[in-house]
């Protein structure tokens, strides 16, 4: 469970979509403000998933081969083949060219509420899913896989964490350097999707298909 967080949290920090639009929010007035809203929002959604899954399993992990237990594996597995063929499918289009997305006009504008929402529809939801689908097996009478979980949420957020603490203590700096990090975020975007994506995807289809056969 530890290793496939690990990949997942990892995952979900990396991704571009939601760096570049803090990096947005961050260059915008009341910046700090709105970025800590779109951060908080974003580590709330990843613990209330996370505390969904809890409440569902009790936090005991289902029996080895029942049917709780191979469902969730299944989940797993279809969520690794979702991000494979839609990895691939990004992969295969030919690229076209594509302005920012209009919202980001109206960025300077925008309320603490707007930013979290945005959190909220940024959050790469399949990688999301799979982190719920792996937390079922977390057993919270030990304090390792209470660390673990802990964990996965902090390591999703450690972009986001990073960037607003930077803005903070050095803000002139900041302002360059994370704009420089979203014009390259941007021309690189098609290709992180499709890493991601495909790392991912085939992390979890190779572990569940070993877990059901296993």
């Amino acid at each position: 469970m530890v290793l496939d967080l690990l990949v997942i949290g990892t995952a979900i920090t990396l991704g571009p979509l939601h760096n570049s639009a803090f990096i947005l929010l961050l260059s915008s007035r009341r910046g700090v403000r709105q970025g800590l809203a779109f951060l908080l929002s974003w580590l709330a959604n990843l613990l209330a998933v996370i505390a969904c899954v809890v409440l569902l399993t009790g936090g005991q992990p289902p029996a080895r081969h029942s049917a709780p237990s191979t469902g969730v594996i299944a989940a797993k597995l279809a969520i690794g083949l979702v991000l494979v063929l839609y990895g691939a499918h990004r992969h295969r289009r030919p690229p076209h060219p594509h302005g920012p997305p209009r919202w980001t006009t109206r960025i300077d504008n925008a309320s603490p509420t707007t930013a979290a929402g945005l959190a909220w529809l940024l959050q790469p939801w399949a990688m999301v899913g799979a982190g719920a689908a792996t937390a079922v097996d977390a057993n919270l009478s030990t304090l390792t896989d209470w660390l673990a979980l802990t964990g996965y949420c902090l390591l999703a957020t450690l972009s986001l964490i990073i960037m607003e603490m930077y803005t903070v203590w050095a803000p002139t700096t900041a302002n360059a350097r994370l704009n420089a990090l979203r014009s390259w975020l941007e021309q690189h975007q098609e290709q992180l999707i499709v890493t991601l994506s495909l790392v991912v995807g085939l992390w979890l289809t190779a572990r569940s298909i070993y877990e059901l056969v296993a």
